[in-house]
């Protein structure tokens, strides 16, 4: 099909939002955002201030099994602003680099973890099946190479991408393979997340316990959506609202008691990524007790823009009621 839908200037996109009912205020302000941060970026934002139908839109995809959505209509709800969207573009902005602060810690320490357990057994434990469950080398139907094989390549490839002194020096001293304790300095989130998961059951529930999951069937599951939740804040995609694909099982409530604002599953808590926070929270409080990154993000959120006039809030993101207490306790 031919694409319908012509270039616009920055001053036609402003007319454009103007006639579908956003209020401009400042045009020259207006103008400056869009060719700083472009059109369909903001458009993200801009979404979640669209008025809905009544009815719901009769689309055969489901997103945990609920329907989508009711049909968003072009028009924006009465009081929209164009600065209401760019105060929710901030928001979502430091609210990404927080997450990513978080994540950067949590990704540090789990990679020791990992190394510090398997390297005790093997220096190059990595290579040996052995330390693994089975499926790591099983060959799924249609597929050519292991699971196992698969993260070797990647690993391989961080190592020979790495302009890191450390890994240059072990190269050309020792050559390759590298120990795992050198090596691990190289893994992204994807590639620790993936080792992990694959880990014996044992071995995982001794590194999840450290940060109070005795089960680390579970706690592999948090670090799949936290490598997903890393992915959309490195990518400067919208999170605030976002439907996180990779919803993470949940730890009995005995265990970790503030889990029962999340044991519901008619709402969409489970699926926004406040459910995100509190993990990161509950894990950074393992790693330092005295860590202030809890006590920062409710700041932040309660610095949500005031947008009661246009429906917009923090229950959006899958903030329950006292959710201040609940991150911070």
């Amino acid at each position: 099909m031919p694409y319908e839908k012509p270039w616009l200037s920055v001053d036609e996109q402003l007319a454009l939002l103007t006639q579908r009912g956003l209020r401009i205020d400042n045009h020259a302000a207006a103008s400056a955002c869009l060719e700083r941060i472009g059109y369909y970026r903001l458009s993200g934002y801009m979404y979640a201030f669209r008025q809905r139908s009544g009815d719901y839109c009769p689309l055969p995809k489901r997103v945990n099994n609920r329907k989508t959505d009711r049909i968003v209509l072009d028009e924006f709800r009465a009081g929209s602003s164009f600065q209401d969207c760019i105060e929710l573009y901030v928001f979502d902005k430091k609210l990404r680099s927080a997450m990513l602060d978080a994540l950067e810690r949590i990704e540090i320490a789990i990679r020791v973890d990992i190394a510090h357990l398997l390297g005790k057994r093997d220096t190059f434990a990595y290579l040996s099946l052995n330390e693994f469950h089975d499926s790591f080398a099983r060959r799924r139907s249609g597929k050519d190479k292991s699971e196992h094989e698969k993260w070797l390549e990647k690993q391989q490839g961080l190592i020979d991408r790495s302009r890191e002194d450390f890994i240059i020096h072990n190269k050309n001293k020792t050559g390759l393979p590298l120990a795992i304790w050198i090596a691990c300095e190289v893994w992204d989130f994807g590639a620790m997340s993936t080792i992990f998961k694959y880990m014996k059951q044992e071995d995982q529930d001794e590194i999840s316990s450290r940060y109070g999951i005795s089960n680390g069937r579970i706690f592999s599951t948090w670090l799949e959506t936290f490598n997903y939740i890393r992915n959309v804040c490195a990518h400067h995609n919208r999170l605030w609202n976002r439907n996180i694909e990779k919803i993470p099982k949940l730890p009995p409530a005995k265990d970790v008691p503030w889990v029962t604002s999340f044991l519901d599953k008619s709402g969409n808590a489970n699926s926004r990524c406040f459910l995100e926070l509190m993990m990161l929270s509950h894990v950074l409080k393992r790693i330092n007790p005295n860590s202030s990154w809890s006590a920062r993000i409710a700041v932040h959120l309660k610095s949500f823009p005031n947008l009661d006039a246009v429906g917009l809030n923090l229950a959006g993101m899958g903030a329950p009621k006292g959710w201040e207490k609940l991150l911070t306790q």
